[in-house]
């Protein structure tokens, strides 16, 4: 008899009692048994059979198995060492599936790349991302410029509405300018509560990121970019002006010169950091070292 699909409220049930499973909720443990919502994301991710795909936090393999039955390869990290022997059990038809029993966030993971995906056309990431950790997931990944063509995750819809927000409104932020910097953004679905065991406090949304070839805007030095992008919206209401006058060292003896800076960039010192766009931000970023008194 042909085995049942993982992602269903049924065999997820069953593999539960088998093991004596219990949800951590440190862990953010929300397991997808949908199955329309999986082949949604597995559409939108354009897996091929060449492809070498990613998964973070596969829970008991109900996206997992989807991903194995199209995809090359599979290299899934999992944090919970309880989930382990269950992934092999309900994992086991497929002989193309590496699980990593480790954290992400402190996983070598272009080493692990190099070790398990090389003889991949494309790398993807596909995943129901932890949402307790959701932007470091991502910003520890775009960050280190690993060689990933596209991300098709779901999180928190909350979040997912701030990597596509546009400036002057309530989602824009750090994150928006950070994620826009390396890809473009687009959302796929919203997903409501009811499709996972148990059910999160919020609905979801799955967003699909795809990788520049170069970033968005032309910057001299990332950190410092990052640093202002960040600085800015320290406190929302707060003018440019004086949440920089918060960032920058001496600031009281050099308000003229932040002044000077703000406005060679073209930006009005009484403008607030949320109207800036990415461009204006990677202005006041390579303008920033022709100040010599100024220093973050």
């Amino acid at each position: 008899m042909e085995q049942k699909d993982i992602a269903t409220p049924v065999r997820t049930k069953m593999l539960l009692d088998k093991y004596g499973f219990s949800f951590k909720k440190s862990l953010g443990q929300n397991f997808l048994v949908d199955t329309n919502v999986i082949n949604n994301i597995i559409t939108a991710s354009g897996i091929t059979e060449q492809s070498g795909v990613i998964e973070i936090g596969p829970g008991m393999g109900s996206l997992t198995e989807q991903l194995a039955k199209r995809a090359k390869k599979v290299l899934a990290f999992e944090i919970d060492q309880r989930l382990i022997p269950i992934l092999e059990d309900s994992l086991s038809p497929y002989n193309n599936v590496t699980v990593i029993n480790e954290d992400i966030l402190k996983a070598d993971v272009k080493a692990a790349i190099d070790e398990h995906l090389t003889d991949c056309q494309e790398i993807l990431v596909v995943a129901n991302l932890p949402y307790y950790i959701t932007t470091p997931i991502l910003m520890g990944l775009l960050e280190q410029q690993l060689p990933i063509s596209s991300y098709v995750v779901m999180m928190q819809k909350e979040v997912g509405e701030r990597l596509s927000a546009v400036p002057s409104t309530k989602s824009y932020g750090s994150l928006s300018i950070a994620v826009q910097y390396y890809t473009t953004v687009e959302k796929v679905m919203v997903v409501p509560k009811g499709v996972f065991m148990p059910p999160p406090n919020v609905d979801s949304l799955v967003v699909k990121l795809t990788a520049l070839n170069e970033p968005a805007v032309a910057v001299n030095d990332e950190q410092l970019f990052f640093k202002l992008t960040r600085g800015a919206f320290v406190q929302r209401r707060k003018t440019i002006l004086n949440n920089y006058m918060s960032l920058i060292q001496n600031s009281k003896e050099h308000k003229e010169d932040i002044i000077s800076w703000l406005e060679r960039s073209g930006i009005a010192p009484s403008r607030r950091g949320e109207s800036l766009t990415l461009q204006e931000f990677s202005e006041l970023s390579n303008n920033f070292d022709k100040f010599s008194n100024l220093s973050i």
